[in-house]
């Protein structure tokens, strides 16, 4: 997910300089909302494996 967050980073960096502001702003909008879905999904799995470490020992 966050290779997908980069690639419309990426996007997003090139339309704004070449000038197209509307894809631009759009494609930065899902590369947010992608790395915020990746940063929670990291921090839920996080939790879990903690409270599977400390089931363990």
């Amino acid at each position: 997910m966050l290779k997908w967050a980069l690639i419309f980073l990426v996007i997003s960096l090139i339309s704004g300089f070449l000038g197209f502001s509307g894809v631009s702003a759009a494609t930065a909008g899902i590369a947010k909302l992608l790395f915020y879905i990746a940063l929670v999904i990291f921090l839920i799995f996080l939790v879990l494996a903690l409270m599977a470490g400390s089931a363990i020992f």
